[in-house]
């Protein structure tokens, strides 16, 4: 079986026709997806927390069981084609977003610099200020919101 990706394969398909190593490559390895998110049913909005999903190694920002984290974790995000066009709350930094939405990937995604490490040393990913979740008491999440959007 061939399992070789196609030449900037971001550029020239749409989200929906890649095959699944073209579809893990486009993660950009920020973590940023696996940050917890609080909905406020009254407001619509979204709070975005520095604490990270248990799985998450936030030193490599790699889930240390993703082959099984639905078993773990069964409300972890799970982006498909259709719902990174959902998901407002994906930074605009995130290459499924920027492909969704037809934008370049930034300079420093891995398929473009084949370094894994810009993304950190850049400051997108959530290496230098996630926590663990399983650092943080449930009463006390809400004093970890780092950003709140809007979801109307």
């Amino acid at each position: 079986m061939d399992t070789a990706m196609r030449e900037r394969f971001w550029e020239r398909y749409s989200l929906e026709e890649l095959t699944p190593q073209e579809w893990e490559a486009l993660c950009d390895g920020c973590g940023q997806c696996c940050l917890l998110k609080l909905h406020d049913d009254e407001t619509q909005e979204l709070a975005i927390l520095n604490v990270a999903c248990r799985l998450l190694d936030i030193g490599s920002c790699q889930c240390s069981d993703y082959e099984n984290r639905f078993d773990s974790v069964p409300d972890c995000t799970q982006l498909t084609p259709e719902l990174v066009k959902e998901f407002t709350w994906l930074p605009h930094t995130c290459g499924y977003r920027r492909v969704a939405e037809g934008r370049k990937l930034a300079g420093w995604h891995p398929l473009l610099s084949n370094d894994a490490e810009r993304v950190h040393r850049k400051g997108v990913s959530v290496r230098n200020f996630a926590v663990s979740q399983d650092e943080v008491p449930e009463r006390l999440l809400e004093e970890h919101i780092i950003a709140v959007l809007p979801m109307s």
